[in-house]
């Protein structure tokens, strides 16, 4: 059919028409391949699921509202549950990167940062977790966390380590900290950001959140639309 307009073309109109009729119907064969939404899953913990929020205040919508208003055809699947570990993260990879999924955030530790999991176990966990994205693949974006220093030089050292060395051994995209876009330096500033335990942000916190990261999550869109 594709030749037969080529040549109906050619007859009626001449060469110069033909030329724009060929060019149309290649970006039109080519169309699908950049059609529709990229599908990014977001695996995480309670800071992705958005505990203690009400739903659309929650990481996973505010930032879908974030590319959304900014024109970025992405669709965000809120795969975060709430007190997950590296481990589980790991345990359910496989099965959350469906086959039309085509990006993924991995945004874990803080569990296990606070259960005070030692960083080796930690790093061989998401090191699975990237070999699961890199064996779908799928373009990646490891989000990293930092221990605070009650934990022990050591062990703050090993913890912050693992994600960049991660993200440069797997060629994922790298967003240094989930709480970027606040003020971590300023103790008594962070308590405004955040919900009365401490851990969870709040509505504020989530929309700084959201605004540090955006970026980095527009670029693993753009990634993954590339062409391999």
């Amino acid at each position: 059919m594709f030749w037969r307009l080529i040549a109906m073309g050619w007859s009626a109109y001449g060469p110069a028409l033909l030329r724009g009729k060929v060019a149309a119907a290649f970006l039109l064969l080519a169309a699908p391949l950049w059609a529709g939404p990229v599908t990014v899953v977001a695996l995480g913990d309670s800071l992705t699921q958005g505990y203690g929020l009400p739903r659309e205040e929650g990481f996973v919508p505010r930032l879908q509202g974030w590319l959304d208003d900014r024109g970025v055809e992405a669709k965000i699947v809120n795969a975060g549950v709430s007190g997950d570990t590296t481990a589980g993260g790991a345990a359910r990879v496989d099965w959350s990167l469906t086959d039309e999924v085509d990006a993924m955030i991995v945004a874990l530790g803080g569990n296990d940062m606070l259960r005070g999991i030692d960083p080796a176990v930690s790093r061989a966990n998401l090191r699975e977790i990237l070999q699961a994205g890199r064996d779908h693949g799928v373009a990646m974006l490891l989000v990293g966390m930092e221990a605070p220093g009650n934990y022990g030089a050591d062990y703050k050292a090993a913890f912050d380590a693992m994600y960049p060395e991660l993200a440069d051994r797997f060629g994922t995209l790298y967003h240094e900290n989930f709480f970027k876009g606040l003020p971590t330096d300023e103790p008594r500033a962070m308590q405004a950001f955040f919900q009365p335990d401490g851990i969870h942000p709040n509505a504020r916190g989530v929309a700084r959140i959201v605004a540090a990261m955006g970026p980095k999550v527009r670029a693993l869109i753009e990634r993954a639309r590339a062409p391999e």
